[in-house]
């Protein structure tokens, strides 16, 4: 190995200080996923980037091939749905994109950000022990360990740990996932927000967490991909309804024109949409593309 000049050592011992939050191993993370009989084709880790949707994005514009995986270890314009920003500090989540081109009726490719957080949640239940309940469209929700919460008479709490964002780029997708590993309390964006740590998971490495989701992903895309993209025959479908934690609960989907619809999420039809069941008795779906929010019945 080549010595590295004085100022560079100096510089990297600065950048790798924060010896809780080591960098990604690139090496062994690419002997270990990309491989001839794997889905993914490249693995490249960057330092900081604004967006690893983005830049997957233009890459799949330029005929970049399928399977190809992009993690930053930072992100500045992280967006997740409806362009809402994602921001945490530098190394202490995961924050990846991955290139697929479905070989499935278009109509079906709504599935890819439902499929996504089936692989990611069950990832994290083996990796991490961390029970991962999926919010209806693409939020990775965890229940926190407050300090509330374990005083009797305490209630537990759900908090956003992660989020997947899906967009159409060259004749693929590009699908985001980022994911709060060991951010602090301090640390968090929002109040609403959660973390693996704060959730009391057995690891914070993010070289297994990561290693185990693209193997889930992989996983659940070939199942989907050899069922023609079909939700109920591959599987897929069953598996969001079971671990949605939207399903039974009241909610309001706020809607594009200051209209909003309220009723019982009672179940995730064919098309990926949730369904509501009304006070009138309709059940109405309503698809991830209609919704601005969709919060409980019951919060202003």
């Amino acid at each position: 190995m080549t010595p590295q000049p004085p100022e560079n050592r100096d510089k990297d011992a600065g950048r790798w200080s924060d010896l809780g939050r080591p960098p990604l191993n690139a090496t062994a993370l690419r002997r270990a996923l990309v491989r001839p009989d794997s889905l993914w084709t490249a693995l490249d880790v960057v330092s900081a980037t604004g967006s690893t949707n983005t830049d997957l994005a233009a890459r799949a514009a330029q005929g970049e091939a399928e399977g190809a995986v992009l993690i930053a270890e930072e992100q500045s314009a992280g967006r997740g749905r409806l362009d809402r920003t994602w921001s945490a500090p530098p190394r202490s989540g995961l924050f990846l994109s991955v290139y697929l081109i479905p070989r499935v009726p278009v109509a079906r490719w709504g599935w890819l950000p439902l499929l996504t957080g089936v692989a990611t949640a069950a990832a994290l239940s083996r990796t991490a022990g961390v029970d991962t309940a999926l919010k209806w469209p693409n939020d990775l929700l965890v229940t926190s360990e407050d300090s509330d919460a374990l005083r009797p008479g305490g209630t537990l709490t759900e908090r956003k740990v992660g989020g997947i964002l899906a967009e159409r780029a060259g004749p693929g997708v590009v699908i985001g996932i980022g994911l709060n590993v060991s951010l602090t309390a301090a640390e968090l964006p929002v109040p609403a927000a959660g973390s693996l740590a704060l959730a009391g998971a057995t690891t914070t490495d993010r070289d297994p967490l990561l290693r185990a989701i693209l193997r889930s992903l992989e996983h659940w895309y070939t199942e989907w991909q050899s069922a023609d993209g079909d939700p109920a025959t591959s599987g897929l479908q069953e598996a969001y309804a079971a671990g949605c934690a939207t399903l039974g609960r009241s909610v309001r989907a706020e809607l594009p024109g200051d209209t909003a619809l309220t009723g019982e999420a009672v179940a995730i039809d064919t098309d990926g949409r949730l369904v509501l069941a009304t006070a009138n008795g309709v059940q109405q779906p309503v698809g991830a593309g209609d919704i601005v929010h969709l919060r409980p019945a019951t919060e202003a």
